[in-house]
């Protein structure tokens, strides 16, 4: 009987986690390209929140992903944009033209 509580909280506390998880993933933001620095491979957008990072709206530099993502967008244009923590530097992970 002991061991089935164990197995309950176990999975009791596996689906808390996989739902949790689930809820932070990056939600598309919108936003509009103020610069794009190919070089560099950043991109400087003007936002709203990012639930996800748990940051308000403002104008900031990104890093890209993928540079080839820059391509895709102009200076000016409205954009959907991902962004997420990789390797500790707040990234676009996918950006796109806003319909």
């Amino acid at each position: 009987m002991k061991y089935v509580r164990y197995i309950v909280a176990a999975v009791a506390a596996l689906s808390m986690a996989v739902s949790t998880s689930a809820w932070a993933q990056a939600a598309p933001v919108d936003g509009s390209v103020e610069k794009i620095d190919q070089a560099a491979g950043k991109i400087t957008l003007k936002h709203g929140p990012i639930k996800n990072l748990d940051m308000d709206g403002m104008t900031m530099v990104f890093r890209v992903n993928d540079p080839e993502m820059l391509k895709k967008v102009k200076v000016g244009q409205k954009v959907k944009f991902e962004a997420d923590r990789v390797n500790g530097q707040i990234t676009v992970t996918k950006i796109e033209g806003a319909k």
